[in-house]
């Protein structure tokens, strides 16, 4: 399946539109997918439904003029464009409720190694922003992980390096996470 993503993705980039249309479902599922592990366990009175961020990443997705490398180039770009629209919506309900009543992200309960690891949207892009400046690869691995649902192979096809990197970086960088993340929530 995977090579049959990448094969389509492949010819859609060059201009295929028969390939466009037999990978549109294919990607869409993935997708939603995805979406429905970064719900898992939330409120059911969100405004943004997983439904509602596969459409509008899709679309973004859809339209823009890129080149597909391959399936996890796909989405890596996928998981970005999850988290911009997760963040844009999450800072529009805080502004307009002063804080209350944010946008909360499902998080693997290993991430902070305790059952209830739901952690705000916004904490979350902030900590991997301050990850970012300091280890952009290791920020990378967390949000194709975490955002993308991409496996640690996957990651590192992604981001050129090997899977052994990946797993070490993925390994520093969520302690990492999981330590500033703690440090945070004690000090509210």
């Amino acid at each position: 399946m995977t090579d049959d993503i990448t094969q389509l993705l492949n010819r859609w980039s060059a201009g295929d539109d028969v390939a466009r249309d037999a990978v549109a479902p294919l990607i869409y599922d993935e997708l939603k997918s995805i979406a429905r592990g970064v719900f898992q366990g939330e409120n059911a009175r969100h405004t943004l439904q997983p439904t509602a961020l596969v459409h509008e990443a899709y679309e973004k997705l859809v339209g823009a003029d890129v080149e597909w490398q391959n399936r996890s180039h796909f989405f890596a770009l996928a998981a970005r464009m999850m988290r911009r629209l997760l963040v844009n919506h999450a800072k529009s309900r805080t502004a307009l409720k002063r804080g209350s009543g944010a946008l909360k992200v499902t998080l693997h309960e290993s991430l902070l190694g305790r059952n209830d690891a739901d952690e705000d949207v916004l904490a979350l892009d902030e900590a991997l922003k301050q990850l970012a400046q300091m280890d952009a690869r290791k920020a990378n691995v967390l949000e194709l992980y975490y955002f993308g649902g991409l496996t640690q192979e996957e990651v590192g096809q992604s981001l050129g390096i090997s899977e052994s990197t990946t797993r070490r970086e993925f390994k520093l960088a969520r302690i990492w996470l999981r330590k500033l993340l703690s440090d945070s929530a004690g000090g509210s």
